[in-house]
């Protein structure tokens, strides 16, 4: 039995447990991408990425749900360049490249006053439309057709994950929503792979 370490890190606040959680594994080339879901699974965040060598790039990062592996997630990158900056892994770089799933992206790493701010450049922002049932949608996040903006577009968005952005008239009925998630997937997974959603 392999032993292994995750580093549980919460991205973008500096109180603990008040940011966004990630697992790194910073020795990610030790493990097949089973034994990547199967850590991920058992460490329960939405994200633990696993740090691996890169022949196109500074460094390769892989990131894993409980469930299935993502083309890319944020806060888990700021999560891994803070673990290996911290850990001396990145030597004096302040400029590197990353290899995701959704392409090659530039980091810049500043130190100032005593802290480390990262900066990371997300893919080349995709869109498509969405061509589903303004119903079924509504009714998905519980709610009527009526809550949704009529002049503004629904649409899938991407600059490395696959987001539904879902104009909603006004705030009142943020207060209403309650989502039902089956009915959620079926109806946003038929067009993207593995999406999120986004109320603006």
């Amino acid at each position: 039995m392999k032993i292994v370490t995750v580093h549980h890190y919460d991205a973008f606040s500096t109180i603990p447990n008040m940011g966004n959680p990630a697992g790194v594994v910073v020795e990610g080339d030790q493990y097949s991408e089973i034994e990547m879901q199967a850590i991920a699974k058992q460490v329960g965040f939405n994200e633990t990425a696993f740090a691996q060598k890169s022949d196109k790039a500074d460094l390769r990062i892989r990131y894993f749900t409980p469930g299935h592996e993502m083309d890319l997630c944020g806060h888990a990158t700021m999560a891994t360049i803070y673990a290996l900056k911290t850990k001396g892994l990145l030597e004096d770089k302040s400029r590197l490249t990353i290899e995701t799933k959704a392409g090659i992206l530039q980091i810049e790493i500043k130190e100032q006053k005593g802290k480390i701010h990262i900066t990371m450049q997300h893919a080349a922002p995709q869109f498509k439309a969405f061509n589903g049932s303004k119903t079924k949608l509504a009714q998905s996040i519980g709610l009527t057709e009526e809550a949704i903006h009529p002049e503004l577009p629904i649409v899938y968005g991407s600059t490395g994950i696959w987001t539904l952005i879902v104009p909603i008239k006004n705030l009142s009925y943020f207060e209403k929503m309650t989502p039902q998630m089956q009915i959620f997937r079926i109806s946003l997974t038929k067009c993207q792979k593995h999406p999120s959603i986004l109320f603006a």
